[in-house]
């Protein structure tokens, strides 16, 4: 196969299940209307379960109505912003499809963020209304001044618990920090309050595919978080890629029961678990917090059969004392991205499962997804990203003018087409421009493909140590580490060399219990890496600081050491 043709070609196609195909004949229905649609068919069947407490399809939508009609009473138009300030609770979700109702755009915003973080997305994206937690009422209340926010409805973790949850939670709730008192404030209202007193009949609005939906805010590892256009076609579009994908005799149109536990304020849990389950008509388990035990008590009480998590959830459940104790062969199917998953974690979670886990990648300029491996009836590659899904088209180019492409095996950068991408970022033309060039989206991050079409991952192109005039990729050594028995977590970073440039260095957490020296794992590495790349330096922690999905935040690792070496000179 010649070097010019090899994507043109399209060597991914031979590896697409039977049931998948290279083009979808595309459906121009928005969100409102999936809703909508899947009420019809399944209207007696739980959407989603919080805590125990199950809210009926009918219901779902009933609710979403009438705060679609609060909504236009407060003034919110076609077009306006609403931000949503939420863990994964009903009333995010109410919320997110309400505001897309209305014709208005959803604004997700991660409630762990900082007062400062918040006002510049709120500010950036114009948001009118705010539907937060009562944890973060009282913040939002002093906020509200520097911003365009009018009104302010906050909900409780309280508002929607099964018997006798509901009566135990006001007893304990303030002594454990579930739930808060909210200062008297003008235009400030209770969600519950909100959802019983409008009535179920919003305004028709006449929602274009090319309107915009949402914001989501990239998550500003990378400097200020910008606000991806993300339109009603994007959200659809991806979500019929997304079904095209999964086989209708496993995972069965109204029958599944999705894990809920992804945030639903990041474009992979929004887009696989909240929105493909509602396109689906499947019950949505919620799990605000998705820790190791929640997530554990999840799988145990209600049986799903479907997991989109990411690697740190997969590890923190395999490596919790409750796995031995916890059934998990009710799961059919699972799903990793937003990092990469290591080899050694896929091999324990299906033996533990029996399921069959995925690994696909996605950015949230592109909603996310855009490569996943085959999920039944074609080729698994442990390790890669798997192909690009139906219609997605993609190139390995150079890494200086991202022009030239790079012959199967070679390094370059990945870039992207797709129904999927991004209208672009919001208020930022000059970041637009160089993101999407040629209707490519530019993913910043380095890849190879093999010659069946397969993508592998290398790593960030900021992320390259550069050693010796050597290119080493971090990926390369974590995956090493997790091979070690006794490691849970491993990241590795460049720190400054005089005489090589940069050194490696690796941040390990062990599993629990366990103890191991420096020494012992940099020997463990001997063999299996090439010298230039052996870690010159080894620091145990912990815990490794992570984003909010659970991706280890190799920046910010990088900024400390640094800072910590500054300080030392």
């Amino acid at each position: 196969m010649t070097q010019d043709v090899i994507y043109e070609g399209k060597p991914w196609l031979k590896s697409y299940a039977p049931f998948a195909s290279e083009s979808i004949d595309y459906e121009e229905i928005c969100l409102p209307d999936i809703l909508d649609r899947t009420v019809g068919k399944y209207p007696e069947t739980d959407a989603l379960i919080f805590q125990g407490y199950k809210v009926k399809y009918r219901e779902l939508k009933d609710m979403v109505d009438r705060f679609a009609s609060c909504l236009a009473d407060f003034g919110v138009k076609q077009g306006e912003a609403v931000a949503i300030l939420l863990p994964n609770v009903i009333p995010c979700v109410v919320a997110y499809l309400a505001i897309l109702k209305l014709g208005a755009i959803a604004v997700m915003n991660n409630p762990l963020y900082t007062d400062q973080e918040l006002d510049h997305q709120f500010n950036d994206s114009g948001s009118k209304v705010l539907v937060c937690l009562d944890l973060l009422a009282n913040r939002m209340i002093d906020l509200r001044p520097k911003t365009k926010i009018k009104q302010i409805v906050y909900t409780s973790i309280g508002d929607y618990l099964p018997f006798p949850k509901n009566l135990l939670f006001p007893l304990v709730a303030k002594k454990k920090k579930l739930a808060a008192d909210v200062k008297t404030a003008e235009d400030v209202y209770k969600w519950k309050e909100c959802i019983a007193q409008y009535p179920p009949n919003p305004p028709a609005v006449d929602i274009s595919f090319d309107d915009i939906a949402m914001y989501q805010y990239t998550g500003g590892t990378t400097g200020v978080s910008k606000g991806v256009m993300l339109t009603h076609a994007n959200l659809s579009k991806q979500l019929q890629q997304i079904d095209n994908w999964f086989p209708k005799d496993l995972l069965v149109p109204g029958k599944e029961i999705a894990l809920g536990a992804l945030p639903f304020f990041h474009v992979f849990g929004l887009s696989v678990t909240m929105n493909f389950s509602i396109y689906e008509g499947w019950t949505d388990v919620l799990v605000p917090r998705p820790q190791p035990e929640p997530l554990l008590e999840a799988i145990q009480k209600f049986r799903p059969t479907f997991a989109p998590l990411v690697p740190t959830m997969y590890i923190g459940m395999l490596n919790h004392p409750d796995v031995k104790k916890t059934d998990m062969t009710c799961l059919k199917g699972a799903f990793s991205g937003s990092a990469p998953l290591p080899v050694e974690v896929i091999h324990e979670f299906e033996k533990t499962t029996g399921a069959i886990i995925v690994e696909g990648y996605g950015l949230t300029e592109t909603t996310p997804v855009t490569h996943v491996n085959p999920f039944a009836g074609g080729v698994r590659k442990v390790g890669s990203i798997g192909v690009p899904i139906s219609d997605t088209v993609c190139r390995i180019v150079d890494l200086e003018e991202g022009t030239q492409d790079m012959p199967v095996g070679q390094a370059g950068e990945l870039i992207i087409k797709g129904p999927q991408v991004m209208k672009g970022y919001w208020n930022k033309p000059e970041e637009t421009a160089n993101t999407i060039r040629d209707g490519w989206c530019y993913t910043g991050d380095i890849a190879t493909m093999d010659d069946e079409g397969y993508f592998y991952i290398v790593d960030r192109k900021k992320d390259m140590i550069i050693s010796g005039g050597y290119n080493i990729y971090p990926r390369d050594i974590d995956e090493v580490f997790y091979e070690h028995p006794k490691v849970q977590e491993a990241c590795s970073i460049g720190i400054p060399d005089p005489t090589r440039g940069e050194n490696v260095k690796v941040f390990v957490v062990l599993r629990e219990g366990e103890t191991a020296t420096a020494e012992e794992m940099i020997n463990f590495c001997t063999d299996k890496l090439a010298k230039y790349k052996l870690p010159a330096e080894i620091e145990f922690r912990t815990e490794l600081p992570k984003t909010n999905v659970g991706k280890i935040l190799r920046k910010q690792l990088r900024q400390e050491e640094l800072a910590k070496r500054k300080a030392a000179e």
